[in-house]
């Protein structure tokens, strides 16, 4: 066997014979051409297995799993089966830009204390572009703050260190599938920062056989069970509750029924939010851009309650938490949402007449 790559890509194939072409010829495409891409097919029922052995790259390793066994068991032989000494994350539906390797290398190389390097991606659905959001500027403070209350980082967007990651007694937790990534995070942060480059250099795809799109209530299930280890240091009993508040509502968006469920999700994130101040200490600027996104995150939340019907305009201005900015925009934005919520609720009420 040759010698070890510098990168090793790891991915779990099921059943993607339709993209995962694309998706190899994006790695092979790579301007840093030092690695190896690890697939393991977890038993496919369609061509998935035929179209990776057509591979003629001698980069690309193919393992055929024994049994079907989902995406984190075929991932663990992956990783296991890995020799570089840096670790990417692909899933079989997504993209790499020619540049992602050189620069997420590059970014390792020149921060030493960084465990994990994500980075920002192109949303994509078909062959359609969705329209970027808007720049951003994250540190490493703002990213474990984000960790905090939920997964600000996409999983083909990452490369992060092998020693690290084979530190850990499992690499990835069966028992947190679709939330196997957001659980890795966390515990590779024991061993180093966590950051992300704000250029995009992935594209995500956003299809119907994505399983973020199938199984949603299992990703919010098992996110809210690694908030909850966390989170019993703060909530105690209430710990798994509290996290499945943050994650559905905060951090996803969701509104909320009625004003006293906005009231709790806004008392938990500040507890959260203090606590995290208290032990991490940020400096001005950091403390500034963390601020910044709480107030994104809270203002998205209350515009989704004001739209939907579910609250007024006066019980959202009532919940917003201490020290956060009641900017312009933000007022605008939620006197709109006021006269659309006012028309469903007006709708709604017509309806049940």
């Amino acid at each position: 066997m040759s010698s070890a790559p510098l990168i090793s890509v790891v991915m779990a194939a099921y059943n993607g014979g339709v993209l995962i072409e694309e998706t190899i010829a994006s790695v092979l495409a790579q301007t840093l051409g030092d690695f190896e891409l690890v697939v393991v097919d977890d038993c496919s029922t369609d061509d998935t297995l035929d179209r990776l052995h057509q591979a003629q790259d001698p980069r690309v390793r193919v393992m055929a799993a024994p049994r079907n066994g989902g995406p984190v068991v075929a991932r663990n032989m992956a990783f296991a089966a890995a020799r570089g000494r840096y670790i990417v994350g692909l899933d079989q539906d997504d993209l790499c830009h020619p540049t992602r390797f050189a620069a997420q290398h590059a970014y390792l190389e020149a921060h030493p204390s960084v465990v994990l390097v994500a980075s920002a991606v192109d949303l994509l659905r078909g062959s359609q572009r969705c329209a970027p959001p808007p720049p951003v500027q994250t540190t490493p403070a703002l990213i474990a703050w984000r960790l905090q209350l939920g997964n600000p980082l996409v999983w083909s967007s990452v490369m992060f260190r092998a020693d690290a990651a084979r530190r850990l007694e499992v690499f990835e937790r069966e028992d947190r599938l679709y939330a196997e990534d957001f659980d890795l995070y966390h515990r590779l942060a024991r061993f180093g920062q966590i950051a992300r480059i704000d250029a995009p250099l992935a594209s995500y795809r956003i299809h119907s056989g994505g399983a973020s799109q199938r199984y949603t209530a299992r990703m919010e299930q098992s996110a809210a069970a690694v908030l909850a280890e966390p989170y019993a240091a703060l909530f105690g009993e209430d710990a798994a509750d509290a996290a499945s508040l943050v994650l559905h509502h905060f951090s996803g968006g969701a509104p909320v029924c009625d004003s006293a469920t906005l009231r709790r999700v806004s008392e938990l994130v500040d507890v959260v939010h203090r606590h995290f101040v208290t032990t991490q200490q940020p400096d001005v600027d950091d403390l500034a851009r963390i601020m910044a996104e709480y107030g994104r995150l809270w203002w998205r939340l209350g515009d989704a309650c004001v739209r939907s019907g579910t609250l007024t305009l006066g019980q959202v201005l009532a919940a917003c938490p201490a020290g956060l900015a009641r900017d312009s925009s933000s007022r605008v934005r939620l006197a709109t949402s006021r006269l659309i919520g006012g028309g469903r609720a007006l709708a709604s009420r017509l309806k049940k007449a």
